[in-house]
């Protein structure tokens, strides 16, 4: 990719804000989404309990709510999956991320994977919601990455994700320019694990991720703000590391 200059607002646009420490408490949720929507992200992403407060925060602001399906080791039933994201968009999320079936896949049974995937982007899809499936790469060769890949993209995934964030490792830009790759461009890239930083969100951007999970959200877009006043605000023309580390 060649260098582009950008916009403050094109980084925020890029970030799922990151609201699923199993920690958090209730009130830190809801400042979570205040905090997303000073920013202007793209979505906030939280547990499914905590989506009902999220969607009221969050109420007559285009920054949208998104929760996680099967999260955070895929093998919940695909059954379960399905309810989960029907509930999910009953309660008003536009966006879903779900874990694929991290064992399975492992173990070979592809057509199971693909199934589990296709159910839930089926039910979402009649809704006009989009679909991240979560691959979870710390424990994936990179053949079951490609792989994953693949399936995805039969299943009518809309993006395909790195990781959950809570494995020993997260985005990596070798990870994101083999799935890049392996994904036609009706696929979309998101990074999650380790993008902490404008020059780490500069980075996945350069190598095709549209979007990416964060939670050092405000950081980054007050970063991304100074250097746009300079004009120095620029995608790189590549990225070999991300510099944040994970």
């Amino acid at each position: 990719m060649d260098s582009l200059q950008i916009t403050s607002m094109d980084i925020a646009k890029m970030i799922d804000h990151s609201l699923l420490k199993p920690e958090m408490t209730r009130q830190e949720v809801i400042e979570g989404c205040l905090l997303a929507k000073e920013y202007d992200c793209a979505t906030v992403c939280v547990k499914p309990c905590d989506v009902e407060a999220a969607m009221e925060v969050l109420k007559d602001t285009d920054v949208l709510v998104t929760t996680v399906i099967g999260f955070p080791h895929g093998s919940n039933l695909t059954e379960v999956k399905v309810m989960e994201a029907e509930l999910a968009i009953k309660q008003g999320c536009e966006e879903i991320d779900m874990v694929l079936n991290i064992e399975r896949l492992k173990s070979g049974d592809y057509d199971l994977v693909e199934k589990d995937v296709h159910a839930v982007c089926e039910v979402a899809h009649r809704s006009n919601v989009i679909v991240k499936v979560i691959f979870e790469n710390f424990y994936l060769t990179d053949d079951e990455k490609i792989k994953a890949c693949q399936i995805c993209e039969r299943a009518g995934a809309d993006f395909v994700k790195t990781s959950t964030g809570y494995a020993g490792g997260g985005a990596t830009i070798p990870d994101l320019k083999l799935m890049r790759s392996n994904c036609s461009d009706k696929v979309r890239i998101k990074a999650a694990g380790g993008v902490r930083t404008l020059d780490s969100a500069l980075a996945v951007r350069a190598v095709g991720v549209e979007r990416f999970g964060a939670t050092a959200t405000k950081i980054i877009v007050e970063d991304a703000r100074l250097r746009e006043k300079e004009g120095t605000l620029i995608v790189p023309e590549d990225a070999s590391e991300l510099t944040s580390g994970y």
